[in-house]
């Protein structure tokens, strides 16, 4: 009976949140530039780690050099990672990123994958990645996208307790109404980049410090 209770006051918290959060950022939404959806697993992969706007000013020129999926495909993977050098762990999303677009040439048909069971299975996507290619692309959303931003607001706000993202994911999804899952990611990403930044600072002009845990 206890456990009830304390979800449905979970479920009103994080109710409120929202609201306040969708004042705030009406527009809240992609950051990341693309043009169709094979740019946009690129660009998500490029974001690990790294700001959009530096992967926004990476993938302007990749996204001239590599129009084709199968400019991928063929890529000299040193001169890929030279061009991907400054989003950071560049050798990792070099071998991720071309050996995806083999995956989707041979097992896809060329196409990004449109359920979170098969978008798994190709190399660098996890279910963070998985979560905002499904929901950007093709409007499926089976899950909540967890970055660092959102893992830090989640558990300032007080809307999870775990530091594992495969957990906080279901902390969010237990407590949060399916209708925002999609745009929940974004909505704490902002407050987190406009207000309640990673950097030491006082909280209590955080917009939503009374939440704050």
């Amino acid at each position: 009976m206890k456990k009830d209770k304390d979800l449905e006051k979970q479920k009103r918290r994080a109710g409120e949140i929202l609201l306040r959060l969708k004042k705030l950022f009406p527009k809240a939404g992609m950051m990341l530039k693309y043009s169709n959806n094979w740019e946009l697993m690129v660009a998500v992969i490029l974001s690990a780690q790294c700001t959009d706007k530096k992967v926004n000013e990476v993938t302007k020129k990749l996204f001239k050099k590599y129009k084709t999926l199968d400019d991928y495909v063929n890529a000299d993977s040193r001169e890929f990672e030279k061009d991907i050098f400054s989003t950071g762990f560049y050798r990792a999303k070099t071998k991720n990123i071309l050996a995806a677009a083999k995956m989707l040439k041979e097992k896809f048909e060329g196409t990004v994958p449109r359920t979170m069971e098969e978008i798994l299975t190709l190399p660098g996507v996890a279910r963070k990645t998985a979560n905002v290619v499904l929901g950007n692309a093709y409007g499926v959303v089976v899950g909540i996208a967890v970055d660092t931003h959102v893992r830090r607001i989640a558990q300032i706000l007080g809307l999870t307790k775990s530091d594992k993202p495969e957990v906080i994911e279901q902390d969010l999804m237990t407590v949060i109404p399916k209708e925002d899952w999609f745009r929940a990611t974004y909505l704490f990403i902002e407050y987190g980049r406009k207000f309640c930044h990673a950097k030491h600072h006082d909280h209590a002009h955080c917009p939503l410090a009374e939440f704050h845990s």
